[in-house]
């Protein structure tokens, strides 16, 4: 088991991570750097030979290799990303990159996402060394920037440019999953990621007469922009159930004493009460208009409008996402991917599952591990190029009435000292039998 080390090293480090400033605008403006050899040093010092990588200046990732004890065995890798989304000092109530530890809570931007884990991985690794511990499989360790843009610097970079790094993986684990979800009625959930829905962000364009605005028009690029982006906002998008999903619907109803009518779905999740929210965005496909470009006058016409679209699209259902966006564009609007990435299915009869749900379960006996399907998507995208299959864990034990999704990318985003020393002793048991 992890030394009273790891605990207290788990603390420091989350925080001196969240203390280092990674801030992802997009469009390459971040550094990952200073956290990135901040992260090789503690490699270093626990006896690793980790490599420093970089696509463009200051957009740093960390590779390190443990051998394991059974050279026959796949690898494992564990990955987790340095960067984080960009935070407004004067909306915190601390400064979200102090890194202060009050009342035995670390805050900060990157506390949940994920500098926390981060920090899990250094504190299991340098206890491993002070044990003498080796892993049965070999584990990869990989330190990731830009997953809050296009990851085109981070994991992308990695698996284009030095997949070799990554020979033998054959699964990996990140973020996120293992987090306690207290449902309201004393029942502890801990869902475990076995899928991610494919990532569809779009770029719609309509075209028109740019004309004088007094004038009528019947070929107003606005017009036709706003209609189409009315018909993707209004459409009612039909259920569809993954074998994640469908194995996650069927357990939540057995732990409610409920029949797992499959046929009525929305019904079911009606009945599921809070649990409901760890599967209800994952039931469909869904694509949410969010920003809108047109014009650079109030009485001139443009010839062009532009919109972004989220979309994101299950498992084996590309397809029909593709068709279902042509229909609602029609044929005034033209749309194409602004940034496109594959779905992701893990199974969930796996013996890699079977040892994180044990995990979980010997530190935290009360609960109820699920498997369940990210609505959003992580570096696992990236690495499934390379044929690894990916799971998100990243264990933490919350307290009630602490938000979990809130914290991503929120204000105020903190996580407790106990819940970083619960993840380390989950992932070490994890890592030591996986």
């Amino acid at each position: 088991m992890a030394d009273g080390q790891a605990l207290d090293e788990v603390v420091t480090f989350t925080s001196d991570l969240i203390r280092i400033d990674t801030t992802n605008r997009g469009g390459g403006d971040c550094q990952e750097r200073p956290a990135a050899e901040y992260a090789a040093a503690r490699l270093t010092e626990a006896g690793l030979e980790p490599a420093l990588l970089e696509r463009a200046k200051g957009r740093t990732n960390v590779v390190a290799r443990i051998e394991g004890s059974d050279p026959s065995a796949d690898a494992l890798l564990v990955h987790g990303h340095l960067d984080v989304v960009p935070a407004q000092a004067d909306e915190w109530s601390v400064h979200p990159f102090s890194g202060e530890i009050r009342d035995g809570v670390v805050w900060g931007r990157g506390a949940v996402d994920m500098k926390n884990m981060d920090a899990m991985i250094l504190a299991v690794v340098r206890s491993w060394a002070r044990e003498g511990v080796r892993p049965r499989r070999d584990v990869v360790i990989a330190f990731t920037a830009d997953e809050e843009a296009s990851a085109a610097d981070g994991s992308g970079f990695l698996v284009d440019r030095h997949a070799a790094l990554f020979e033998g993986c054959t699964e990996g684990i990140g973020e996120s999953g293992a987090f306690t979800v207290h449902d309201g009625g004393g029942r502890q959930i801990y869902p475990l990621a076995a899928g991610e829905r494919g990532t569809g962000w779009m770029k719609l364009t309509a075209r028109g007469r740019a004309a004088h605005g007094s004038r009528p028009n019947r070929e107003n690029a606005v017009t036709r922009l706003a209609a189409a982006v009315t018909r993707i906002g209004a459409h009612e998008w039909p259920l569809r159930l993954t074998p994640t999903v469908r194995a996650a619907l069927v357990e939540l109803a057995a732990l409610y004493g409920l029949d797992a009518d499959l046929d009525d779905v929305d019904g079911l999740l009606q009945k599921l009460g809070p649990a409901a929210r760890l599967v209800e965005a994952t039931v469909r496909n869904s694509a949410n208009p969010t920003m809108l470009e047109a014009g650079y006058k109030v009485n001139v016409i443009p010839g062009q409008a532009v919109a972004y679209v989220d979309g994101r699209y299950l498992p084996g259902f590309e397809d029909e996402f593709r068709t279902t966006l042509d229909e609602l564009t029609g044929p005034d609007v033209d749309w194409e991917f602004h940034h496109h990435e594959v779905a992701l299915q893990s199974p969930v009869d796996s013996p890699t599952y079977a040892r994180m749900r044990a995990a979980v379960e010997e530190f935290a006996p009360e609960g109820h591990v699920v498997p369940y399907c990210m609505p959003g998507g992580t570096d696992a995208k990236q690495f499934s190029r390379l044929g690894i299959t990916g799971y998100g864990f990243s264990p933490l034990k919350l307290p009630e009435g602490y938000d979990y999704g809130a914290m991503f990318h929120g204000v105020d985003e903190r996580v407790p000292a106990e819940a970083l020393h619960f993840g380390v002793r989950v992932l070490d048991r994890f890592l030591r039998t996986a």
